[in-house]
């Protein structure tokens, strides 16, 4: 829904960590290609040097700035600050729990269209962060999930579900899109790329290349990314106490993970809970095989049977046995494969997500507040499947 040409050019500012994550990228995504006068990127600091990425987001063209991380106090007070001066007509506040801080700020700098996007199925929600969600949920224009299993776990929590709608996340197919080798000509590999954190569950996977191995159909198994050094040791503890030093390699952060995925395969992901994740989609795209935790986010990504394998989350037998099965009838992990990369390419492509957003930025600016409940209250193309429709009392 593209702006009225009568209407002046909306002045959108997102809000979002500066610790480069999934949520991060979203925000970036958000705003490339737009105009740097009328779209502004705030980064909420994170612990170490992140100057050399922003300055790469400012040659790319990127109108960026930085706020403090902390006290919060100071993190709404220099967002109020950037807000006021810029005279924002939308303030896209994106993730736990900057959300809150970016919509204080934008409460007190007076900003017309509030909206909330929510990156994950589960987040620290105490009694105390909840309660404020729920009450500047009412000061909100919308409230996006990033995947439909998002959108339930907001209402779960609370959140008005008249206001809530999903917006897939999406990917940049002029990068992961590019043919790769066909899937019988791969190695018989494996690649996770997610950062090291407890939500992601390395150590499932490297017990899974465990069992493999003792059964005797030892896979290579390649970890791509990087996040918490705790939690990145603990998984090279395990490596070495299982004696896999041969078959699990950490990578680390890598620049080249498409070519790393037209290596192998197969792309696992071995979550505790997702929101929506890129990197299984990245995969997908390349053509790899998805075997994924059968959790919330991840099951919007696969189809089990169809466009993927699921397993028990935590269940590294179970793990080890879909890629054992694979292995042995690659006729139909080929085929998983090739189902896999048709669903990525139509239905989570990031042209599909910036489209999606437009419509949502359009139609606020227009109409007002997200009503689910209101026959006219929300733009079709993002109403859920089976929505009611009713006027609201």
């Amino acid at each position: 829904m593209p702006e009225s040409p009568s209407s002046p050019p909306l002045r959108v500012v997102h809000v979002v960590t500066g610790g480069f994550s999934g949520a991060t990228q979203v925000a970036v995504d958000l705003c490339a290609d737009q105009p740097a006068d009328r779209t502004l990127l705030v980064l909420r600091r994170r612990r170490g040097d992140v100057s050399t990425r922003v300055t790469k987001l400012r040659q790319l063209g990127l109108n960026v700035a930085l706020v403090a991380q902390w006290p919060h106090w100071l993190t709404v007070w220099q967002l109020w600050r950037l807000l006021r001066r810029w005279r924002a007509d939308v303030l896209l506040a994106h993730g736990f729990s900057d959300h809150l801080w970016a919509r204080y700020a934008g409460l007190l700098a007076g900003v017309p269209h509030l909206v909330h996007v929510e990156h994950n199925v589960r987040e620290r929600y105490g009694w105390w962060r909840r309660w404020q969600s729920l009450w500047l949920a009412r000061h909100t224009d919308a409230i996006v999930g990033v995947s439909e299993s998002v959108r339930q776990a907001l209402i779960r929590l609370g959140h008005p579900a008249h206001r809530c709608v999903a917006i897939p996340n999406g990917i940049d197919l002029h990068r992961w899109a590019t043919d790769g080798p066909p899937w019988h000509n791969r190695p018989a590999a494996i690649i996770m790329a997610a950062r090291f954190a407890r939500q992601k569950d390395h150590f499932t996977l490297i017990r899974a290349a465990h069992r493999l191995r003792e059964r005797g159909t030892p896979m290579h198994v390649y970890l791509a990314g990087g996040g918490s050094q705790r939690w990145r040791r603990r998984a090279e503890a395990l490596i070495d106490e299982l004696r896999l030093r041969e078959w699990v390699h950490v990578l680390g952060p890598v620049t080249d993970l498409p070519q790393r995925y037209h290596a192998a395969r197969y792309c696992v992901l071995s979550s505790h809970y997702e929101g929506l994740p890129l990197s299984l989609v990245e995969g997908m795209a390349a053509g790899c095989c998805p075997i994924g935790s059968d959790v919330e986010g991840i099951r919007d990504v696969i189809v089990d049977g169809q466009s993927g394998r699921l397993f028990r989350a935590g269940d590294a037998e179970a793990l080890a046995d879909a890629l054992q099965e694979l292995e042995r009838d690659p006729q139909r992990a080929a085929q998983l494969a090739e189902t896999a990369r048709h669903d990525a390419l139509s239905r989570f492509h990031l042209d599909l997500m910036k489209q999606r957003y437009q419509i949502l930025l359009s139609w606020l600016v227009r109409h007002g507040p997200i009503d689910l409940t209101a026959a006219d209250g929300a733009p079709p193309e993002l109403r859920p499947a089976g929505a009611s429709t009713r006027t609201a009392d």
